[in-house]
């Protein structure tokens, strides 16, 4: 795949993703502003992780010209996108392995992270596999490092305000992707579908994921902030929020 080619589908991605987030951007520059703050050399070791296109890769190695990144996910369409994107870059690498194994780990190219970042990714998985998750997470990283992750996590103090705000996300969500200013998700892989180059990755990634109909998981941020301590944490807490989400932050 040609740079301006992945280029584009990178555009893409961002504009789709953007419909349902449309302050995606802010979560990402409040977590490299996290990983900035612990990284006094400038030089931080981050993993990507369920990190799909590479879309925080891309941002960090942006914004910290002698980091490193790994982007780790499963989907092979995503995958392709984010190998065409880094592919051509020392300072990044890119894996394939299953987070519902808990033996994902094995498939990085280090034993240590100074971050691990990860963005509306982890409600995938079912609560159990996300509380075991942390703890692995936390072996991963040296001490004094990070772990982010931003999702949908309402403030389950405020529930009347959650419904308005989700209603409200809902109602302009729609109006964006009725008037074409955005790509709903079904939309987005059925461009997939017409690519020459993704589509033969499609069959494999139907093969991964063969239930169309699974469910997001979303518990308020107060549940994610309770795991990353009982995972082993030393701090925990919230770092960043807009309206319903929140990026969740544990400190080894």
């Amino acid at each position: 795949m040609s740079a301006y080619t992945a280029a584009a589908w990178q555009e893409s991605w961002d504009r789709q993703q953007e419909g349902y987030l449309p302050d995606r951007e802010q979560r990402f520059a409040a977590m490299l502003d996290a990983v900035e703050a612990v990284s006094a050399g400038g030089a931080p070791r981050v993993l990507d992780l369920a990190g799909g296109t590479g879309t925080i890769s891309l941002r960090t190695l942006a914004r910290f010209p002698e980091a490193t990144t790994t982007v780790l996910d499963q989907d092979p369409v995503l995958l392709s996108l984010a190998r065409s994107s880094l592919g051509g870059d020392s300072r990044a690498a890119v894996v394939s392995a299953d987070l519902k194994s808990p033996r994902w780990a094995e498939a990085l190219p280090h034993t240590e992270f100074d971050a691990v970042l990860t963005a509306t990714a982890l409600h995938w998985l079912p609560g159990e596999r996300v509380a075991a998750l942390y703890a692995e997470i936390a072996s991963l990283l040296r001490p004094g490092g990070i772990f982010v992750n931003a999702d949908h996590m309402p403030d389950d103090a405020l529930p009347g305000l959650t419904k308005l705000l989700t209603a409200r996300a809902d109602a302009e969500r729609t109006a964006r992707q009725a008037t074409g200013a955005a790509l709903d998700w079904a939309s987005w892989w059925a461009r997939v579908a017409g690519d020459e180059e993704l589509a033969p990755l499609l069959p494999e990634r139907e093969r991964l994921y063969p239930d169309s109909t699974h469910t997001e998981w979303n518990p308020p941020a107060s549940w994610h902030v309770r795991a990353l301590r009982d995972g082993g944490f030393a701090e925990a807490g919230i770092l960043w929020r807009g309206g319903t989400d929140a990026a969740v932050i544990g400190m080894r």
